[in-house]
């Protein structure tokens, strides 16, 4: 028997006793030697198993007198998929971040599993694991890893974005990038203009703020210009918060026209863009990004490598001016004392340069146009149509069936094991309660057509 097997014995065993209450709260446990005597293991195996048990708050050391049962156990954590709470953004946030494996989740924003690059993920894991042990210990560079950023750098210049490594700040994540700019620019009561609809989570974040949040348009090839340009005129926003490409979660991506015009109204009316790229490497050849265009004088580009590498590691960057590096870069210090952790910053780094990635993405390329089509063909049978196909990535934006209550599909469907993504998260205008987002990838490794013909059959029979 492997010696993690043996431990998980051990402990699957006093946990056992201590639940049927034949060892009680505060009796002492066999001595390490008693027990490993008992069970024919280790020492080392039995010390290993009560350690994990201490961290679990089963039991509790005291030096020299052993082990014992603590005061209580630790409840086991059961999320509530059926609570009584509004469908809102955090409704949404909490039901795929809370949901049970067993969990259908077409509605959730990443990918499943078996599409994310595991192999290069471990290699990388392997690999960092005998490096010095700085990097497993200590803080990093305040605004990140400098070979990260190089990289960055380099990458960038690729699609003509040329930036120097002194003008990206790492960060934990694509949302706390946003939410340092929003801290360094807005004060409550200011105006930031959001795609309309746009990412649920931009909503959440911004109301946390304090903010008025105001929605442009979003068409088929990006934001309403007529739209974009009264709103400026009208409300003198700070801020404008957008996706060039892919746009979440419509799908569209800005002709180059467009973004010329959005750059132009942006720098009359003295407005800062944010500019969130977390999807450019879903897409299947470049498209009309803003940051290169503005040479980051009036753009901010935001984005992380949570969707295409690991949301696991939390790694994200800004890149702006030198100037609101050095101001942002402070207030991450302030905040949070350090930025992304290094460990998460060098695995990135390595699986980026190695080859594995690149043919990783291509590979998601091809994965994911099967996927939006069968998605799309699969959707269309319940008479769910998509607003458009995108170029790349691995949602769709659906008009659903005429008298459908999306919300109240969305609440049936959780208690049937599936995450949605209904409409109305997207949106505070009240314009996409007929919507809804589905993720092909997930759909792709779920087969949830059956059950949703099913409910839209319930919600047919019930309205």
């Amino acid at each position: 028997m492997r010696e993690k097997n043996r431990t998980e014995t051990v402990i699957a065993a006093v946990r056992t006793r201590i639940a049927s209450g034949s060892l009680a709260r505060g009796e002492r446990l066999p001595s390490i030697r008693r027990l490993a005597s008992q069970h024919g293991f280790s020492p080392s195996t039995i010390a290993e198993a009560y350690d994990r048990l201490v961290a679990e708050g089963m039991i509790h050391a005291r030096p020299g007198s052993g082990y014992f049962v603590a005061g209580g156990t630790l409840a086991r954590f059961v999320p509530n998929t059926k609570r009584d709470h509004a469908v809102d953004p955090f409704w949404v946030s909490r039901q795929a971040l809370e949901a049970d494996p067993s969990i259908m989740q077409p509605g959730c924003g990443w990918l499943p599993e078996s599409w994310m690059p595991l192999p290069a993920l471990r290699h990388a894991l392997r690999a960092i694991s005998r490096e010095e042990g700085v990097l497993l210990t200590g803080y990093g560079p305040a605004r990140g890893s400098l070979p990260l950023r190089q990289l960055l750098t380099r990458r960038w210049a690729e699609d003509q974005l040329h930036v120097a490594p002194e003008q990206i700040l790492l960060t934990s994540s694509g949302t706390q990038a946003v939410d340092l700019v929003c801290r360094l620019m807005l004060s409550p009561g200011d105006t930031v203009l959001v795609d309309d609809p746009c990412y649920f989570n931009f909503r959440a974040l911004l109301a946390e703020h304090r903010v008025r949040v105001i929605g442009v348009p979003c068409l088929a090839d990006g934001p309403d210009l007529d739209a974009f340009a009264r709103l400026l005129r009208q409300e003198a926003p700070m801020l404008y918060l957008t996706n060039s490409g892919l746009q979440n979660p419509v799908g569209c991506t800005i002709t180059l026209h467009k973004a010329h015009e959005i750059l132009s109204l942006a720098k009359a009316h003295g407005v800062t863009i944010i500019e969130d790229d977390i999807f450019a490497d879903f897409a299947p050849r470049p498209f009309a990004s803003l940051a290169p265009l503005d040479g980051l004088n009036r753009v901010i580009r935001i984005g992380s490598f949570s969707k295409t590498l690991s949301a696991s590691l939390r790694c994200g960057y800004i890149a702006a001016s030198s100037e609101m590096i050095e101001r942002l870069g402070d207030l991450l210090i302030a905040t949070g004392f350090a930025g992304v952790s290094p460990v998460a910053a060098e695995i990135v780094k390595h699986v980026l340069t190695g080859g594995s990635y690149r043919r990783h993405i291509e590979a998601l390329h091809r994965r994911l146009a099967k996927a939006r089509k069968d998605g799309a063909g699969q959707l269309g049978s319940l008479g769910i149509k998509p607003v458009i196909m995108p170029e790349g990535g691995f949602s769709l934006w659906c008009e659903m069936p005429a008298g459908c209550d999306v919300t109240d599909l969305a609440r049936n469907a959780l208690e049937e094991g599936i995450v949605l993504a209904p409409g109305a998260v997207f949106s505070a205008s009240g314009e996409t309660s007929r919507f809804m987002r589905f993720n092909v990838a997930q759909m792709a490794e779920n087969n949830i057509i059956g059950q949703l013909a099913v409910l839209l059959g319930r919600g047919a029979s019930s309205g």
